[in-house]
């Protein structure tokens, strides 16, 4: 008995989380690398994280450069904007066009060896699969897709019911299964997160290759988001407000 207990305690603590889908001020997210990096060291037990700012790959060679002395490992990607919608392209070295078939997409990502993961596949705010900007694919479409992964949470997502319907697809079609915060702020870092047997980078490949992940986390509740919207955009209408004040009493 104690052995086995042993084996289980060991198995746990072999498992560690990762956040595959974080944005930075590079594209649309609110955060610089240099922030990015120190809110994951101070505040997150992650132990991996992948960058993935929309169409463009520099903001996750930033993170990466700067993480390498702290012990945190770094997946440059990207969240290509395809024809059909979001496709989360990871382990990549050179950046994917937008614009394209999802099919092409996968292929341009897999030919530089990275992994391909549909994104929000039920979004209906965000440009996703079978959501809104998609093409409204089948899930019999979707299983043909040599993707090799699918997002089914989403942190930042308010509407529940479409992590809940990409988590029910996802297991009836067989197809690895992941989280990521989708963070656009730092607050949100880790909040949904991908849990895999290992700690490194290429223990997380291997982890979604073989099927073997587990998405953690949970999404946005309204409260959050409604803190985060006055937050960010209310003192931005006040200072703008405030500008206009005083060029009118000029």
């Amino acid at each position: 008995m104690t052995r086995l207990l042993d084996n289980l305690s060991d198995s746990v603590l072999r498992w560690s989380k990762a956040d595959l889908h974080i944005h930075t001020r590079l594209s649309d997210g609110g955060p610089s690398p240099v922030q990015v990096v120190e809110h994951v060291l101070r505040h997150t037990d992650l132990a991996v994280i992948a960058i993935t700012d929309h169409n463009r790959m520099d903001g996750g060679l930033r993170v990466r450069s700067l993480a390498a002395d702290y012990g945190l490992e770094v997946i440059v990607g990207e969240e290509v904007g395809t024809a059909d919608g979001h496709l989360l392209a990871l382990f990549i070295e050179e950046a994917i066009a937008p614009g394209r078939p999802m099919e092409e997409t996968v292929a341009e990502v897999h030919a530089q060896g990275g992994l391909a993961i549909v994104a929000h596949p039920y979004d209906i705010i965000s440009s996703s699969l079978m959501g809104r900007g998609g093409r409204r694919w089948g899930e019999e479409a979707l299983a043909n897709l040599p993707v090799d992964g699918v997002e089914v949470l989403n942190g930042s997502l308010v509407r529940h019911m479409a992590n809940v319907r990409a988590t029910y697809t996802a297991r009836r079609l067989g197809l690895t299964m992941v989280g990521g915060s989708d963070a656009h702020h730092l607050a949100v870092i880790g909040q949904a997160h991908t849990l895999f047997p290992g700690r490194t980078a290429e223990d997380l490949r291997q982890a979604i290759r073989a099927g073997t992940t587990q998405a953690g986390g949970q999404s946005w509740r309204i409260r959050q988001y409604l803190s985060w919207i006055s937050g960010c955009f209310i003192p931005r209408t006040v200072r703008r407000a405030r500008g206009a004040v005083r060029a009118y009493g000029q």
